[in-house]
């Protein structure tokens, strides 16, 4: 039986314990076997000014998930044109992983702009989708458009990477949004600051 793995597509600017949480329920609930943080270069719906360098955003992911076995790193998009979409990402993969049946993560927020996603409807058609509850956007509005995607039951994680950087550059104490090692790396390297 091929392997089930979730791809959870993301800046990751920083990562922080809310994308953690969400990927340890599509575990705990044994919805896959493993779920790979993709780190995006660039996305093409979000403005890349305040988006640090990959490298920097993939160290601080591989020290938030080193204790998970069941969690990967996947560094795909950084060799792709910019920007890259998630359909040609998927492709890529599934051509290099032909026993893997690859899935997507992804937020109330994006699931209603599916339509504006490069070729929405092959990936609605080949893929799983697992959305997670965002506040302020309403699931039943995604299930009528998209029958097709499944929500995933897990709390809401009201966390994001943009308050936890405008809490950095306001000198607030953020410690208790970050894995322990993310939130020591940004210090160690003085992220954010500017």
């Amino acid at each position: 039986m091929n392997k089930k793995v979730a791809l959870y597509f993301g800046s990751f600017n920083p990562i922080h314990i809310g994308h953690q949480k969400l990927a340890q329920t599509l575990l705990t609930n044994d919805l896959v076997d493993e779920l790979w943080f993709v780190i995006s270069p660039c996305n093409p719906l979000k403005n890349s000014s305040d988006l640090l360098d990959e490298h920097l955003r993939l160290n601080m992911v591989e020290l938030s998930i080193k204790d998970n076995k069941r969690f990967k790193t996947c560094t795909i998009e950084f060799d792709m044109p910019i920007p890259s979409y998630t359909i040609d990402t998927l492709k890529l993969l599934t051509s290099k992983y032909s026993d893997i049946n690859f899935s997507l993560v992804i937020g109330t927020d994006n699931a209603l702009l599916f339509n504006r996603w490069k070729n929405y409807t092959e990936i609605l058609n080949n893929y799983s989708i697992w959305v997670y509850p965002r506040f302020g956007y309403d699931f039943n509005e995604v299930k009528d458009k998209y029958p097709q995607m499944k929500l995933l039951i897990t709390p809401y994680y009201d966390i994001s990477s943009t308050q936890v950087r405008n809490g950095i550059l306001n000198g607030e104490d953020i410690s208790s949004l970050l894995n322990l090692d993310v939130y020591n790396f940004i210090k160690y390297n003085n992220l954010y600051k500017n």
